[in-house]
């Protein structure tokens, strides 16, 4: 990793490069494709890691209800794996959580390991009732989705059961 990266929040020249780097995990079938049109309506979501002009990572906080977010889209280029961004990154989409007083963050992963290692737990996904009847109905995958629903509980006053 560089010493020269920076977290930063997402600005509208970051589109484009958002976009490739999701879709490159999309083919792949690690994460959901994003059109260009999402990413510009949900721009504030994003968080990126950018390397000398370069943009190499993101994530998404996406806020779902008074109590609710999801971290999403969280890609980091192969080059970059394995040397903390990511988690660096999803400790940014938490904090901004927290600084909100959101109670609950959850995600839909393939890779459920790496949430646990910040305090996630595996949950069932009908415990994300807005998710699934708000966007998950939308999906292709609808209504058999292989992602795993991960929880974490930022305060004791969430509304969601296990």
């Amino acid at each position: 990793m560089s010493e020269h990266f920076r977290i930063e929040k997402a600005t509208i020249g970051d589109v484009p490069q958002i976009q490739d780097l999701v879709s490159n995990f999309a083919g792949l079938g690690e994460m959901l494709p994003r059109p260009l049109a999402e990413i510009y309506e949900h721009l504030r979501d994003f968080v990126i890691v950018r390397d000398r002009g370069r943009l190499v990572a993101c994530a998404a906080l996406h806020i779902m209800w008074d109590d609710l977010a999801e971290i999403r889209s969280l890609a980091v280029e192969e080059d970059w794996q394995e040397q903390g961004v990511g988690i660096l990154l999803a400790r940014v989409c938490l904090e901004e959580a927290r600084s909100l007083g959101i109670a609950t963050v959850f995600a839909l992963t393939q890779r459920p390991s790496f949430f646990e290692k910040l305090g996630f737990h595996q949950a069932d996904m009908m415990a994300l009732p807005r998710k699934v009847w708000g966007e998950c109905f939308r999906c292709p995958k609808f209504p058999g989705c292989d992602e795993i629903a991960v929880i974490i509980e930022l305060r004791a006053t969430s509304s969601l059961k296990r």
